[in-house]
């Protein structure tokens, strides 16, 4: 070892306790000799593993000073989460393989390359194992069983250990969700009683909402690798990228009353683009899994409950990759200990299971090093194959109207390292125009060609009708934008190295107006600070013409006259703000128009807005979340969080929206009240989902929804659960009619709109045709799964209503605008709800 005068260093600041051998025995592997000069987590944390569930800070103390003193381990901070955590990554191997590593990373990611990979000798390789961690934060086990894996890869000394670092590099992060993790640490440690409380009613097991699952903006991490949407999933995928891994593990946590759960799964429920090998390689790693948890007698199962479909988690992100994707489900102890159905759970319990699947994957890692590397080689060498072999030679996508949601897409495929290139010129396909500008051309020919294939790709039709997750995620379609697949790339210009966001400007210093078209991404943020600076603006509700160029519904009008600012001060300000969110300006110099001329009474006044959203118990953290995250992120709009706790005791009258995502509710008949009254006196209520179901049962809206019930023929007993999860709609994509003239509608330039749907809320027309501005088509499956009962229901029904209830707006949606974070196609449904509610 070396590196041991930093330890000295740091002895001499630190007081630290001796090493407690008895303790760690119950976790670590006996008859090896460990470093004695290798500093045990309890050394630093001032606590034994699983004594106290350990805050990131402490965790990530250890982790630096077990990098300073081993020269098996690089430490690197990859970034920040939205609290400001580092996210770590350990990269432990042998001190040799750490002198040439990015020769052997240079090297290993030339295996993925079909043009390189034969010339390449596999035996000689290194496997790479990316080892990940409690990526739902109140999850811990698997972050603090990584403080005892890092210390055992750093000290064990002996034949096997040393044999495994020369053999593999593995890629340690210990905590995914470092500012959930934080949050659960605080609530277990708090709550924990000096004698144990094992009764699982104790307050120590009921952790408060949002509770500590989730990232700081109550994001399910564990559902982001495939959109990349937050700052932890993007420090991930740029280490995958640059290390193509073999193996990663996703250590989780699941109900108290389980076992443990390793992979394979149920493997009816594979993604079809998974290779069968790839299943056949995982059920082989899972008997390292069994023969260790057989040895230290912890029950176990496998191929039961979850699956490998959707690519955006963890386990199946790897699948569509070259690797193998590994899930490990422990039971969880939600604190310290709990009696459970089979017995005390206790958080050491939980911990040494979580420990002893990560050697067992390291023990299959060493053993099965060669055949993983051959099965990645291979896997990209088949999908080049099948690639050239494809009719499809790429994808254009685009909207020629909104440049910033072409350019998030693209976002996307740059950080997975899809290739795209520029259009040469701009090209019409079926009617669509897709312009140089506002455009891109994916090759399916390159090295990530399943990659593409997985994020394109419409399925309809599936072997199974259970899914653990969503069943579509098509992305041209969850952005809204024209797409199409090509059979050439003659058309197909430079390849895009540098991508920026289209610029914003204001085109011309007017004394007359400014007008803003309403279809670009970031305009609801420029709507918000021109009415918060007290400037006037009015929407227009009919198309007009204005100097050759076509102005559509929603266009924004801003009079130069009778304004706060004068008109040099004007033109200053909107230049900033068009500048800094990326939108054009156009300057004009008269009112007349072909069409409805700018004085006319069908531009509406509009003004400006404070919105809150309803939180706490009953009210879904994700929901909530995506909606916090989309108003203070992308639209950098202030959202006030109210609580159902002290709803009592708000004035309502500073809001001029309440949003209230979905949610189970039960508010007191005053609350109830209080909301109605305010609404009736001019305030706008915005549900979602569930929320539609309260708003009917509290009388704030009258709608008629279907009532599906489907009988259960010839099914046993035995068969009840999938019958059951069959009528299920877990997520999937379907195409509406829109009636553009609505404002609703302002700012999409196509008749019809995919919309992400998951609910079986169907509501039924209303009778006058004008008040249903989105209709479900006759044909509305678009990609996903949906059951045949289900799908007669959906037909012609309607995902949005608008009613009035005194001088105020009841607006519902059946289903999530934002959903996750990447549905960037439906986020402007909800920013028209809040602009312009009063005009509908």
């Amino acid at each position: 070892m070396k590196k041991i005068y930093l330890f000295a260093l740091f002895f001499v600041t630190i007081s630290i306790k001796s090493q407690n051998n008895t303790y760690l025995s119950y976790y670590l592997p006996q008859n090896i000799v460990y470093n004695e000069n290798t500093p045990t987590p309890e050394s630093i944390l001032g606590f034994e593993v699983g004594e106290w569930h350990v805050t990131h800070d402490k965790l990530v103390e250890y982790m630096k000073v077990l990098a300073n003193v081993s020269d098996r381990i690089s430490i690197e901070d990859r970034g920040k989460t939205f609290e400001g955590r580092p996210l770590l990554l350990l990269t432990i191997t042998s001190p040799e393989n750490h002198k040439n590593i990015d020769e052997i990373k240079k090297a290993h990611v030339q295996l993925t390359e079909a043009s390189l990979s034969d010339k390449l000798d596999v035996a000689s390789m290194p496997l790479i194992v990316y080892q990940g961690f409690s990526i739902h934060g109140n999850e811990p086990s698997g972050s603090n069983a990584s403080l005892l894996l890092a210390y055992y890869l750093a000290a064990a000394e002996d034949e096997t250990i040393e044999n495994l670092l020369s053999n593999t590099v593995i890629l340690v992060d210990s905590s995914f969700n470092p500012d959930g993790l934080q949050r659960f640490a605080y609530w277990a440690n708090t709550n924990k009683s000096k004698h144990i409380n094992t009764d699982p009613n104790d307050r120590e097991y009921h952790e408060v909402w949002p509770g500590g699952r989730t990232n700081h903006y109550w994001f399910d991490m564990n559902r982001d690798w495939l959109p990349v949407q937050l700052p932890e999933s993007r420090a991930r995928i740029e280490t995958f990228n640059e290390w193509m891994p073999n193996i990663l593990t996703d250590h989780h946590e699941m109900g108290t009353n389980s076992t443990f759960f390793f992979q394979p799964g149920i493997q009816s429920r594979v993604h079809p683009l998974t290779p069968k090998e790839n299943q056949i390689l995982t059920k082989e790693i899972g008997t390292y899994h069994a023969k260790a948890f057989n040895k230290i007698g912890s029950l176990y199962y496998t191929e039961e409950n979850y699956d490998d479909y959707y690519y955006g988690k963890g386990s199946t992100f790897l699948d569509i990759n070259g690797g193998i994707g590994i899930l490990f489900e422990q039971a969880s102890s939600r604190g310290h200990a709990q009696e459970t159905i089979n017995g005390l759970l206790t958080f050491p319990f939980t911990i040494k299971n979580q420990f002893t699947a990560a050697l067992s994957t390291l023990e299959a890692a060493k053993n099965m090093r060669v055949k993983l590397l051959e099965y990645q080689k291979n896997f990209y060498k088949n999908a080049n194959d099948m690639s050239v072999k494809d009719q499809v030679k790429a994808i254009v996508f685009g909207d020629e109207k909104d440049a910033a949601k072409t350019y998030h897409l693209a976002e996307i495929l740059k950080r997975h390292e899809i290739e795209f290139y520029k259009l040469k010129s701009d090209l019409t396909i079926n009617g669509v125009n897709y312009t140089q500008n506002n455009s891109f051309i994916v090759p399916t020919h390159q090295k990530k060609s399943k990659l593409i294939k997985a994020m394109f790709e419409k399925r309809t039709t599936f072997t199974d009708s259970l899914f653990y997750d969503i069943s579509a995620w098509t992305f041209p379609l969850a952005f809204n934008v024209d797409y199409a697949e090509m059979k050439s790339t003659a058309n197909m210009g430079d390849l895009v190295n540098d991508l920026k966001l289209k610029e914003g400007v204001v085109t011309h210093k007017s004394n007359y107006a400014y007008l803003m078209e309403w279809n670009e991404y970031y305009t609801p943020k420029i709507l918000n600070i021109i009415l918060k600076k007290g400037i006037r603006a009015k929407v227009g509700m009919k198309p007009f013409e204005l100097d050759n160029q076509k102005y559509d519904y929603g266009t924004i009008l801003i009079p130069v006259q009778n304004q706060s600012l004068d008109e040099n001060e004007l033109f200053t300000f909107l230049n900033d703000i068009a500048v800094s969110s990326n939108v054009t300006i156009t300057g004009v110099f008269t009112g007349m128009t072909k069409g409805i001329n700018l004085g006319s009474n069908e531009f509406k006044s509009l003004d400006k807005v404070k919105v809150a959203m309803l939180v706490g118990n009953g009210i879904s953290p994700y929901d909530a979340g995506e909606i916090w995250h989309l108003f203070d992120q992308r639209y950098q709009m202030n959202l006030t969080k109210l609580d159902v706790d002290y709803l009592h005791r708000v004035d309502f009258s500073d809001y001029t929206t309440l949003i209230i995502p979905n949610a189970n509710i039960k508010l007191s008949e005053s609350s109830v009240k209080k909301i109605k009254t305010w609404v009736q006196s001019g305030g706008t209520i915005i549900g979602y989902k569930n929320t539609v179901k309260w708003l009917v049962a509290n009388k704030f809206i009258d709608l008629d929804i279907k009532k599906v019930k489907v009988d259960a023929k010839n099914i046993s007993f035995e068969e009840k659960r999938d019958f059951f999860g069959a009528q299920v709609i877990g997520g999937s994509i379907f195409e509406t009619e829109l009636d553009r003239s609505h404002p609703i509608n302002f700012g999409f330039k196509n008749k019809t709109l995919p919309i992400f749907r998951r609910t079986k809320i169907f509501i039924k027309p209303d009778s006058s045709s004008f008040n249903n501005p989105i209709k479900y088509t006759d044909k509305p499956l678009l990609s996903g799964y949906i059951s045949k009962s289900n799908l007669e229901a959906l037909k012609n029904t309607v995902p949005f209503q608008v009613k009035k209830i005194g001088r105020g707006n009841v607006i519902v949606f059946t289903d999530n605008t934002n959903f996750r974070g990447f549905w960037y196609g439906t986020n402007k449904l909800l920013m028209n709800a809040v602009f312009f509610s009063k005009i509908m």
